[in-house]
């Protein structure tokens, strides 16, 4: 068994506040309809080691569970504790909704480069990450030989337009699946080339950042890629891809690591690092779920606690580990001697971390969401040109906080 260097669980549920006598109830809401096996062993030590302490799980699915716990807090009721995207947090920090969380710096320094970007608000963390996902370029084989090409790992933007061409000219498939639907994963696509191209949305001083060469670069690409993308690419979200793939319809796209388990076992794929572009070295898009801990219960300090218990040392592996989650934790560091990120295809998800980029943290992410859509959506349509649709993009940008 491994021994963490870090706070065992024991350690964890045992330090801080002292065993509750008082019989208190933590009201728990778990996006995703499901609370999985290794967030209900961390619950049932928690409550077994708490007297008088039960933990409420209500389990809601994505699509109504960010809003529920919005109007519940809202409207004086709110729950405990919360496990929502991190794209929430700012509008409930903003509101007054939640409390801030705090690390040690061994603490922080536990976390792979720039998770905790994704829980930062005006300086403070206001969720404690407990999903991680990175993205890498997939790429069908056996389409890419059917072409007469090589199946290799495209290293820069030249080499992914080449080799998208090629499949193009010399099969019935498409080169590479490009989203350009009204969804969050158009933008998340292009995120994943603009951090490969040493873009940012928004500069370390907080300030709209969008309107720069590095960004004009990445819509280049997709005007350069435009030709050898699938039929009507604003009709296609990222998730609906993988039947294109799975079909052999399109060579390549850019997913996250369930994609491997999403394709049909017969298909010959190679999962790749993102190309990078002129200006900067390879990324990707860095997005995380966290926990967060709401205000006005009379028992923060409590649903922190099970919230540190959930996210620490052996319990975040072991989430991790057997959901296939990219590793939200430097376990090497924190006595895993073979961690499973390194074995497989783990590493190639591993390797952008550190020079990828944050999903923006903004109140009004419709509003976002609409500026990259807009941007994307207009090289497709051929509704302007690279440099004006970015002048656009940055114009709107500064309006969305």
């Amino acid at each position: 068994m491994t021994n963490f260097k870090t706070l065992t669980l024991g350690a964890i549920l045992l330090s801080g506040s002292a065993l509750s006598a008082q019989a208190e109830e933590l009201h728990f809401i778990m996006c995703g309809g499901e609370v999985r096996a290794a967030d209900q062993a961390v619950i049932d030590e928690f409550t077994a080691s708490h007297e008088g302490v039960t933990v409420n799980m209500e389990a809601v699915p994505w699509g109504t569970c960010q809003d529920k716990s919005m109007q519940l807090a809202a409207a004086g009721d709110p729950p405990s504790i919360a496990y929502m995207g991190s794209r929430t947090l700012r509008q409930l920090a903003n509101n007054d909704l939640i409390v801030p969380v705090t690390f040690t710096p061994e603490q922080e320094a536990a976390y792979q480069p720039g998770v905790l970007s994704t829980v930062t608000v005006g300086g403070q963390y206001w969720g404690i990450p407990h999903a991680f996902s990175t993205k890498a370029l997939y790429i069908n084989c056996d389409v890419v030989e059917a072409a007469g090409a090589e199946c290799k790992a495209p290293e820069t933007w030249e080499d992914l337009i080449a080799l998208a061409k090629t499949v193009t000219d010399n099969t019935d498939a498409a080169g590479i699946g490009i989203a350009g639907k009204d969804f969050d994963n158009t933008m998340h696509m292009f995120l994943d080339f603009l951090y490969s191209n040493g873009g940012e949305v928004f500069d370390a001083d907080g300030n709209p950042a969008l309107d720069s060469q590095a960004t004009r670069e990445t819509l280049q690409l997709y005007a350069d890629l435009l030709p050898y993308m699938e039929a009507g690419p604003t009709e296609w979200e990222r998730d609906a891809m993988k039947d294109l793939f799975n079909d052999g319809q399109i060579a390549m796209y850019v997913t996250g690591p369930w994609g491997k388990g999403q394709h049909n076992a017969e298909i010959h794929q190679l999962i790749a690092p993102i190309p990078h572009g002129p200006s900067g070295p390879s990324g990707t898009i860095l997005i995380t779920d966290s926990i967060a801990v709401f205000k006005g219960t009379g028992h923060e300090d409590l649903a922190i606690e099970l919230a540190k218990a959930l996210t620490s040392g052996a319990a975040q592996y072991d989430l991790d580990s057997s959901w296939g989650l990219t590793p939200i934790l430097q376990y090497e560091n924190l006595g895993v001697a073979d961690p499973y990120y390194t074995h497989d295809d783990w590493p190639v998800f591993v390797a952008g971390i550190s020079t990828g980029g944050p999903e923006p943290l903004v109140e009004d992410f419709k509003a976002l969401q609409a500026v990259f859509t807009n941007m994307v959506q207009g090289i497709m349509l051929a509704d302007g040109t690279v440099d004006d649709l970015v002048t656009t993009a940055g114009e709107e940008l500064a309006a969305v906080r």
